[in-house]
């Protein structure tokens, strides 16, 4: 299990991903250029998300806030995951998520790891890097899957693992959790 902490986001100048505020970002495919608009709430997040998703026949599932992002899961039409994409606040472009959604989401792929494996996998990732913190709720998405982290009973951060190979990827890149919101 590889420790993935180093920062794809780059630095925190501009806006998010070092690029930009409001503009097109560095580092993964954009979905939907910023407006400019900031994007304060997880309806306004989701709304850009759908706008971004419309095309590809996706739609929001989960929607997290934290303090330097939104993630947002997007689903396809039977209500699988298939794609992890974070909104910027500053200007509200919607990127792939940075990480395991940009690396890991394959779109044939045999799973030899399956949920359980995954979530014991990222328990011991987090038992020896964070100990206060544990699994909560799993997502399967084509290539990996990407955990809620509790701590105290609250959500606090995420991790992927990685089904092929068990690597495990603490989300760095997402700041405090304030709240989340499913559809």
């Amino acid at each position: 299990m590889g420790d993935r902490r180093g920062g794809m986001m780059g630095d925190r100048r501009g806006g998010m991903m070092g690029g930009p505020a409001g503009g097109a970002t560095q580092g993964g495919p954009v979905w939907l250029v910023g407006d400019g608009t900031s994007v304060a709430t997880i309806a306004q997040a989701r709304a850009r998300a759908a706008e971004a998703a419309a095309p590809r026949q996706l739609h929001p599932g989960e929607v997290m806030q934290f303090s330097l992002n939104f993630y947002v899961e997007l689903k396809d039409s039977a209500g699988a995951s298939v794609a992890e994409v974070l909104v910027d606040p500053a200007g509200g472009s919607v990127v792939t998520e940075f990480g395991p959604a940009m690396m890991w989401n394959a779109v044939n792929t045999t799973r030899p790891i399956g949920v359980q494996r995954a979530a014991a996998i990222a328990g011991e990732w987090l038992a020896a890097n964070r100990p206060a913190e544990s699994v909560g709720s799993t997502d399967s998405f084509p290539g990996h899957y990407t955990m809620d982290t509790v701590s105290g009973g609250n959500t606090v951060g995420m991790l992927s693992v990685n089904a092929a190979t068990g690597a495990a990827w603490y989300h760095t890149w997402h700041g405090t959790f304030i709240a989340k919101e499913d559809a």
